[in-house]
């Protein structure tokens, strides 16, 4: 007989049923009429929920990845950013409450925003952007609490153990990986010392997929990974295609950013650090969930021999490019 402990700590949303969604939007008083549709979104799960007047969203949180104070930090984040006029889009109130119980699961509920998302391709869309994110820069002026720094200790060494544990890195890459893992960490550690930037509360993965816009006005959607850390990093995800083309993406949005928001250029040191950080807790964060049904079928290439000596190899160039000149700001 199956464990059923075991069974929930492996298969997370196992008893997440469409009842269960319908149930969970009901208890909050949204009038549900039946009509969901899953959402991509693999750490937790995400539905858009029919209702007697307008869709919502709701998010059902992965069970033991962030305390209540975590979730609770990110709604008031988003609650700050909105009562400042910034596009992001804070939870549901009910109650006084915005994280809610269903069933053993936590859920937020949020408006429903349409869009189109990864289509910050133009300077006007740069700038205008550049200009939300200095404004949500100085609203995260503080540290989260209960969230964790983009830093060596809390990314990069947990990724390395992870990683350097998994039963998928082939034997003999284990000593060449975590020598080539334990170098990057160093150079990471001395790159991050010498820029000494300052600290904000930050969207976290800011990427075109979490921009929508109609052509106008956009959002900034998806807080869910929001931590603290440096201005760069709500940034650099944002450059797109070659050298000569995420310098011009760079100077767009910075142009738009100094327009509320002072940034240091000392920064762009950090980028590449951040690449190499974003790129091992990537493979972690991975290989933590396999035994979730939907990784398996989302990164079906992990577990094969030829991704780990790929990522090897990503590894080296990214050694070489810690101390490379960084990209230039075009002002």
């Amino acid at each position: 007989m199956s464990d059923p402990c075991a069974d929930k700590a492996t298969r997370p949303y196992a008893d997440l049923t469409p009842e269960t969604i319908i149930a969970a939007a009901a208890a909050v008083a949204l009038a549900p009429t039946g009509g969901f549709q899953a959402l991509n979104s693999y750490e937790n799960r995400v539905y858009k929920v029919a209702t007697e007047t307008v869709p919502w969203a709701i998010k059902f949180y992965r069970p033991d990845r962030w305390s209540d104070a975590a979730i609770q930090e990110e709604h008031a984040f988003l609650q700050a950013l909105a009562e400042a006029e910034i596009p992001a889009v804070p939870p549901l109130m009910y109650a006084g409450e915005t994280l809610f119980r269903h069933q053993g699961y936590r859920f937020a509920v949020f408006p429903w925003r349409p869009g189109r998302a990864g289509a910050v391709e133009t300077e006007a869309e740069r700038l205008m952007l550049g200009r939300q994110l200095g404004r949500l820069h100085l609203v995260g002026h503080g540290r989260f609490a209960a969230r964790p720094t983009f830093d060596v200790a809390s990314f990069v060494d947990p990724a390395i153990a992870t990683l350097a544990e998994s039963p998928f890195l082939p034997p003999d890459l284990h000593a060449p990986f975590l020598t080539r893992a334990r170098r990057l960490r160093a150079g990471l550690a001395e790159v991050f010392a010498a820029v000494g930037a300052a600290t904000l509360r930050l969207h976290g993965d800011c990427h075109a997929g979490n921009v929508l816009t109609n052509g106008e006005t956009l959002a900034i959607v998806d807080f869910d990974d929001c931590a603290n850390g440096p201005a760069v990093q709500d940034l650099w995800m944002l450059l797109p295609g070659d050298e000569s083309e995420q310098e011009e993406a760079l100077s767009s949005l910075l142009a738009g950013y100094q327009t509320f928001c002072d940034f240091n250029v000392e920064e762009l040191r950090l980028i590449e650090p951040l690449r190499t950080l974003r790129l091992l807790h990537f493979n972690a964060w991975i290989a933590r969930r396999w035994d979730d049904p939907a990784f398996p079928r989302a990164f079906p290439w992990f577990p094969e021999d030829r991704h780990f000596r790929e990522l090897l190899a990503l590894l080296a160039a990214q050694e070489e490019r810690l101390h490379a000149p960084p990209i230039r700001w075009l002002r």
